[in-house]
């Protein structure tokens, strides 16, 4: 088996989006290469409601699939189709944008004005950049989640793991979408494919995602003598990005660690984005804002 080595590991940075609803951006809006298929990942957990109630009013989509986690709180929605529901503690709903959607999602707090959750943006190829949109609403009750002997606990959103498959199917990316619990102090190994992009974001407790044969890391102050050795252990909020491997090994710390495990077969198309529009070329860009401005944007 080949591990994993940890590519770069980063904090999710403070952002604002939609009508001022304040989150944290894990990766996105830059160079799309190493996350190849997905395009941004952003937490949105708050415990704030002033500063997530405004939300996100009507805004258009296309050539994109947006994936949305709820952990704690409600997300209403709605879209030009005339689709409506709302999102509740474990829920997901995988949207896919295609040819292109208005819609909005309007936080609510629980009782304790707990907003959680996490929103994932996956490219569409370029052969369905223009599909016909569709959604699916997948309740917390349908979401496998399977226990290992050690107490590691894993929900299966979309993928094959561990014998059991997710509910959402027919994604272009065929990706891989894991909420994992490893336990205090377990060491765990979990496969991934070699040939998909993979990465972790950490979102409680703490660990480390490398070998315990690995070389440990080595820091140097400004006049190069060498220290103690780095601690490379990451927590709450950190991003690890993952080369190239057929497993990842986690070595939870004195808490446990839970994070999100993504990995997806890279499209390696070229891509022209701005804001939550995502195609393959300026001229593509250029007449999905066009339609936009002379309301012809929603196809029938």
């Amino acid at each position: 088996m080949s591990i994993r080595a940890v590519k770069r590991i980063s904090q999710s940075k403070p952002t604002l989006e939609g009508a001022g609803v304040h989150l944290r951006r894990a990766f996105g809006f830059g160079k799309t290469t190493d996350f190849d298929p997905f395009l941004l990942l952003d937490d949105f957990r708050n415990d704030n409601p002033d500063e997530y109630l405004a939300g996100f009013p009507w805004h258009p989509h296309r050539g994109i699939e947006t994936i949305t986690y709820v952990l704690a709180g409600n997300v209403d929605h709605g879209d030009s189709l005339g689709n409506r529901g709302s999102m509740g503690p474990g829920d997901v709903q995988w949207m896919t944008a295609g040819r292109g959607i208005l819609h909005q999602e309007m936080p609510k707090g629980d009782a304790q004005g707990r907003m959680h959750g996490f929103q994932l943006w996956a490219n569409l190829p370029s052969s369905l950049k223009m599909t016909e949109p569709r959604y699916q609403d997948i309740p917390a009750r349908d979401i496998p989640e399977v226990t290992d002997d050690d107490g590691t606990k894993v929900r299966i959103i979309v993928g094959d793991f561990w014998g059991q498959k997710g509910p959402v199917d027919g994604v272009a990316a065929d990706p891989r979408y894991l909420d994992v619990f490893v336990p205090p102090g377990k060491k765990k190994r979990l496969a991934v494919e070699t040939s998909r992009h993979a990465f972790a974001y950490v979102f409680a407790g703490s660990g480390t995602f490398r070998d315990a044969s690995e070389p440990q890391a080595v820091k140097t102050d400004h006049v190069g003598s060498v220290d103690a050795p780095a601690v490379d252990e990451v927590g709450n909020r950190s991003l690890v990005l993952f080369d190239r491997g057929d497993e990842v090994v986690v070595q939870a710390g004195d808490e446990g660690i839970r994070f999100l495990l993504v990995s997806g077969k890279p499209l390696e198309e070229p891509v022209a984005w701005y804001g939550p529009i995502v195609m393959n070329t300026e001229e593509q860009l250029q007449q999905a804002y066009a339609e936009l401005r002379d309301g012809t944007f929603i196809k029938k």
